[in-house]
């Protein structure tokens, strides 16, 4: 029975998510396609598991190539203790240093993923983007950013900041399952809800650019006879918006 009232939830959840944010999803695949036809890059950031939806659609077989990870240090659930990434996430001026060391530029689209908005880190990196001339688009759920104070000097949140939001609508705390003798609430949706948006972003960008005529560089799988050498291709003919071969 659980299994079932979770599936319900998620299905649910999804559907709500294909009606409501078709319009969303759309505006911002049109930017993103934009942006990569114009030779821009498209960054993607995120901390903790946020972080993990923005590594998602990184060098991923069936993915965007032209999607570049920023990764912040000290952020990520492989750092030990993982409670330093909690700590992290809230340091003003980490952003400006991260930014620092990033490609970074005008013309360029930053998507920033943060369920609750709230933290200094994306904001501050929101607020760096957009100083530096990028769009900046801001993945997060506007209930839950809606009913919590920011943490960033600036007291904004991040959809305050971002150019474009895409709303995940995972409700506030993200747990959605009600399980019988657990007080806390389980099932976490912002993983589920994020992966499904961020992926389908990222095809309805690339639908966009091949209705222009521009080619699409596409991650194949390396475990596939000739993926290897089509991926190292398509690092050569788009080194300048790739930027992750070269580190």
């Amino acid at each position: 029975m659980l299994l079932e009232t979770f599936s319900e939830i998620v299905i649910g959840k999804i559907e709500d998510l294909t009606r409501r944010q078709a319009g969303p999803l759309q505006q911002v695949a049109d930017v993103m396609a934009a942006t990569a036809e114009a030779r821009g890059s498209l960054f993607v950031f995120g901390c903790s598991h946020s972080g993990l939806l923005a590594q998602d659609i990184y060098y991923r077989a069936g993915g965007l190539m032209l999607v570049n990870l920023i990764a912040g240090p000290g952020m990520d659930l492989t750092k030990d203790p993982p409670l330093m990434t909690s700590d992290m996430e809230r340091l003003p001026g980490l952003s400006a240093r991260i930014l620092a060391h990033t490609p970074l530029k005008a013309g360029d689209l930053l998507l920033i993923i943060s369920t609750s908005g709230r933290n200094a880190v994306p904001v501050e990196m929101a607020e760096e983007a957009k100083a530096r001339g990028a769009v900046v688009v801001a993945m997060t759920s506007l209930d839950y950013a809606s009913s919590v104070a920011s943490q960033a000097p600036s007291g904004r949140r991040l959809h305050e900041v971002a150019d474009y939001v895409l709303d995940t609508g995972t409700p506030i705390g993200d747990a959605a399952l009600s399980v019988p003798g657990v007080e806390a609430p389980m099932g976490p949706l912002s993983s589920i809800t994020g992966t499904f948006l961020l992926h389908a972003l990222c095809a309805l960008a690339a639908e966009c650019l091949a209705a222009r005529g521009v080619p699409v560089p596409v991650f194949r799988s390396g475990n596939l006879d000739g993926g290897r050498e089509y991926n190292e291709a398509m690092f050569r003919r788009y080194h300048t918006q790739i930027h992750y071969p070269s580190r």
